[in-house]
């Protein structure tokens, strides 16, 4: 390849890998020049695909995560025509566009709602939640979709739960959030979602304001003095939109990965104490942040031995560097009595995912009562039909159908 990339490659060869490309890029240059479809300076930059290099550059504090800095790495949607890419500085409360110190007084004050022992508290909640969903699956009958129908709803509702999102918020939330999550969308689009989303934001600030008693993640935050309204809003915006459609996406590209591979999902069956390290290895295998995380040089900084000049974007490969074999020998076998230890599909870093722990378990309960609940759960169709989502920010499935063999009434009579 002697020209540089140009943007990060969606193109797979199954469901499961990563583009081929990464790994023709890891064996020749962990660190390797990008041409960025949407360019601050139009300078090229760089390209991580190597798991100790990502881990490197993501832990320096010499690379800026500031939204202003950072040129696009993917194509915008909206065509920009002539007009010169001048992104605007994060929003006040918009932490995750933000470098230290301002990131980490933001982040401050969402921790303790996602610490592991607060977690674990949500345990019997996030149960109730999940067993409803699949009651209705049960009712229902397959074949039926399990992305609607189960790992969709059910994580979201668990977040809006946690937030204080009452009913009518819900839905028009979710229909505008499934816009934003998206890499393909008209200008008209993302101004109707971007604003309508603002609006409901702020009239659930001003409602929890009017009544904070509430033990919810939203009174919680309205009850803390110095936070302005629009503040609150990109808090609220960060937390609802990290968890929208991650765990969901991970829920039924985890179980679709599963059931193409039923020498591991018998092994879990087998040994249900191997769940943890199933999710983290099913973390890493599919890595759904399919666009990875980008940052900016503050200075001239040199990582896997290229120089990074400063002002130039660097996107790490989160997919690439999950699969790097220096780490993890024959990578792209799922193996879930594999140690997994050092993954990066979290990030790493002061910007490592705040809300882990809470995926962590939602996974583990979801993926746990899904199986028990429906020991011969399997496809309804063809793996080679069911649709995958390249166009997606985080990886999945568009639809996952499945079905299971209904219980003999004669073996409980």
């Amino acid at each position: 390849m002697s020209e540089p990339m140009y943007g990060l490659p969606t193109e797979r060869a199954n469901p499961f890998d990563p583009p081929e490309v990464y790994r023709e890029l890891r064996e020749r240059c962990p660190v390797s020049k990008m041409r960025m479809p949407v360019s601050l300076d139009g300078r090229d930059g760089w390209l991580v695909t190597g798991l100790e290099e990502a881990r490197a550059l993501l832990a320096d504090n010499r690379f800026s995560h500031r939204k202003e800095l950072i040129s696009l790495s993917i194509p915008s949607p909206i065509p920009l025509g002539d007009t010169k890419y001048e992104p605007d500085p994060a929003a006040p409360g918009a932490f995750i566009g933000m470098d230290p110190p301002e990131h980490g007084r933001y982040r401050r004050m969402l921790t303790g709602h996602f610490t592991v022992r607060r977690v674990r508290e949500l345990e019997p909640l996030i149960e109730r939640v999940a067993a409803r969903y699949l009651d209705e699956m049960a009712a229902t009958g397959g074949p039926v979709d399990l992305v609607s129908g189960f790992a969709q709803p059910f994580p979201v509702e668990l977040m809006c739960e946690l937030v204080g999102v009452p009913e009518w918020a819900r839905q028009p939330i979710v229909d505008h959030l499934a816009v934003v999550s998206r890499t393909t969308y008209t200008v008209e689009q993302i101004i109707e979602a971007v604003t309508e989303l603002s609006a409901i934001l702020t009239k659930l600030v001003q409602e929890a304001k009017a009544a904070p008693g509430g033990d919810d993640m939203l009174s919680a935050l309205v009850r803390l003095p110095e936070l302005t309204d629009e503040e609150l809003v990109s808090l609220v915006w960060t937390v609802l939109g990290g968890g929208f459609d991650t765990s969901g996406n991970m829920l039924a590209l985890g179980t679709f990965a599963l059931l193409e591979h039923p020498d591991q999902l018998a092994r879990l069956r087998a040994q249900p104490e191997l769940l943890d390290n199933a999710i983290e290895e099913l973390l890493r295998y599919l890595t759904i942040s399919q666009f990875g995380a980008s940052r900016a040089a503050l200075e001239d900084v040199e990582i896997g031995g290229q120089l990074i000049e400063k002002g130039q974007t660097v996107a790490v490969g989160l997919p690439a560097a999950n699969r790097d074999p220096n780490k993890f020998p024959d990578p792209d076998r799922l193996d879930i009595c594999r140690a997994t230890q050092g993954h990066v599909a979290f990030g790493h870093g002061v910007h490592q995912c705040i809300g882990q722990n809470l995926a962590r378990m939602t996974l583990r309960v979801g993926y746990r009562m899904l199986f028990d609940r429906f020991p011969t759960l399997r496809l309804a169709t063809p793996a080679s039909e069911v649709p995958t989502g390249g166009d997606l920010l985080h990886y999945g499935v568009h639809k996952l159908m499945v079905t299971w063999d209904e219980p003999d009434p004669a073996a409980h009579s």
